[in-house]
């Protein structure tokens, strides 16, 4: 056992930020109640962390890139599409979110919504164990003016003793 951030734990994060997203009135109301399903792209992850989870965050892009396209509600950009618009238009591979710089590549891919976030985390150490807690922060970001229109966290913790 340990105390990294492994499939497991995406899978979790993923699944309890989408519940709750397919939930809310902004999903149920502008994403359901769209005629036509909207073009969503997501933005890189900001790992916040102190961690080299590189790989754990290509996971986490991928997971939350196949479950909206299995909603089945809204039109997801390919990332690699997404990235090669970006290298044009000159931001950089992992860049924070921007909303200028967003609403110009927005505008390109022909998205309405840019999914986005970070993940952190807390490393504690008590006695003989060890315990970090992971925290999946994502929003909804319109496009076209900046405004979030929802997020959430999730948490996830993890502890070994030795």
């Amino acid at each position: 056992m340990s105390v990294k951030l492994d499939r497991d734990d995406i899978t979790y994060l993923v699944a309890d930020y989408l519940g709750r997203l397919e939930q809310s009135s902004f999903w149920q109301q502008t994403i359901k109640g769209a005629g036509t399903p909207p073009v969503v792209a997501i933005w890189p992850i900001q790992n916040a962390t102190s961690q080299h989870i590189d790989d754990q965050m290509l996971m986490l892009l991928s997971s939350i890139e196949t479950s909206l396209v299995n909603t089945g509600a809204v039109r997801v950009v390919s990332r690699s599409r997404q990235e090669a618009l970006a290298q044009e238009v000159g931001l950089q591979h992992g860049a924070m979110f921007d909303p200028s710089s967003a609403q110009r590549l927005g505008r390109q891919l022909g998205a309405q919504y840019f999914f986005t976030g970070k993940i952190t985390s807390v490393d504690e150490r008590l006695n003989n164990t060890r315990r970090v807690q992971y925290t999946l922060f994502l929003q909804v970001i319109e496009i076209e003016n900046g405004l979030i229109l929802f997020q959430n966290e999730v948490a996830r913790s993890k502890a070994v003793t030795g």
